[in-house]
């Protein structure tokens, strides 16, 4: 038996490959998952372009001849003149069915929510079981965050129902960080940005992307704050058809908002001329939020702008914060209780936010990663990929 992987160069991420990996015999403790299916979405490629800084190449690394085998093929040595290539292998949210198992808690035939390799089998070395998930032990995640270690265990899983695994996997993890920005700016109080006299603004780039709208459904629900779209010509018409924003402009169009707004920016695209824009134009913009990287060829940092710091969100310490406040079990309550309202909301007939796309097999999951690296996706398509059928 052997797994078949979706490899990515992490200095050129358009640059990619499949390998077959053979199966290592299963230790004691392990299992053995097939993925059936997982999402691919923009959010995976903020995993990519933030692989280094965020360690999101560390949860499932490559094998170490992998650089190796690069090379030869490109016909370089080790001679210094050309540098090993360094390849990962993207993390993805989706479901799998154990196939293989040598821990007497996980039987072969459960189902699995979590974080896997782009790939079509994963091993995992299940700790800290409940009726309702279990994390993976492997040694080479024990530094990683908890959140992302984490399976949920379908059957007892109260974010699961009949019929939603492709909603889930689409918008679940984009959905837990969206509600925590919502979270983390009311517990902020919006930085100030919103008076009795006045509300604050929030300025969402990237608004077409999943994780921007998410976003924008939660803090639609709060009177003190006007949200505002900014995104491509070509998204107007979607964005405004959601009717989460109260607003939306181009990119082209921040001139319309006068200059003295009182603002709290939130960056999903990572697009750093337009953030050194935003910077500029509003004097009273009051806190810069860095989500994401929806903008990959524009990507860059934050140095020397005027305003406030531009400042990255980690949603696992959101996470931490509110569950020492709120204890795990309120917690999960509020959180799955917004889940639910917000998959009613997506897929409210007659016009869904989200339309199912599947694909399965190599060719098509390397089309797919380039129709979304390339952000040439249909912003109402969800597209989901297997790797092993």
């Amino acid at each position: 038996m052997t797994t078949l992987q979706f490899q990515v160069r992490k200095d050129q991420l358009a640059t990619t490959r499949l390998r077959s990996l053979p199966d290592i015999a299963l230790a004691d403790g392990e299992v053995r998952v097939r993925v059936d299916h997982f999402a691919f979405t923009s959010n995976n490629i903020t995993y990519a372009a933030f692989g280094e800084a965020m360690q999101y190449w560390n949860f499932f690394p490559v094998p170490a001849d992998a650089d190796a085998d690069a090379d030869a093929e490109a016909g370089t040595g080790t001679d210094g003149e050309t540098a090993p290539a360094a390849w990962g292998c993207i993390p993805v949210w989706g479901f799998g069915e154990v196939v293989q198992s040598l821990h007497p808690g996980v039987a072969v035939g459960e189902r699995l929510y979590g974080y896997w390799p782009m790939a079509s089998h994963a091993v995992l070395q299940p700790v800290r079981l409940s009726a309702a998930a279990f994390s993976d032990g492997a040694p080479h995640r024990a530094a990683l965050h908890p959140v992302y270690n984490q399976y949920q265990r379908c059957s007892a899983d109260a974010f699961n129902a009949p019929g939603t695994e492709a909603l889930q996997a689409l918008l679940r993890p984009l959905f837990l960080t969206a509600w925590l920005i919502d979270d983390f700016l009311a517990d902020n109080a919006f930085f100030g940005t919103a008076t009795a006299a006045q509300r604050g603004t929030m300025l969402l780039s990237a608004a077409s992307s999943k994780t921007a709208y998410a976003t924008a459904a939660q803090l639609a629900r709060r009177p003190e704050v006007e949200v505002v779209g900014l995104t491509s010509p070509g998204q107007v018409a979607f964005c405004e058809s959601l009717g989460c924003y109260d607003r939306v402009l181009t990119y082209d169009q921040l001139d319309t908002l006068p200059a003295d707004l009182p603002c709290v920016y939130v960056d999903f695209a990572g697009n750093g001329g337009l953030r050194r824009a935003i910077h500029t134009r509003f004097a009273n913009l009051a806190y810069s939020c860095s989500i994401g990287g929806a903008h990959v060829t524009e990507l860059s940092g934050g140095r020397d702008l005027p305003g406030p710091k531009a400042t990255l969100f980690f949603a696992p310490a959101q996470v931490k914060k509110r569950s020492t406040e709120w204890g795990p079990a309120e917690f999960n309550q509020r959180l799955v209780a917004a889940w639910h309202a917000f998959r009613a909301q997506v897929s409210d007939a007659p016009t869904p936010w989200l339309t199912v796309q599947a694909h399965a097999g190599p060719e098509a999951a390397t089309a797919v990663y380039a129709l979304v690296l390339g952000g040439r996706g249909d912003a109402r398509v969800g597209h989901m990929v297997s790797l092993s059928r």
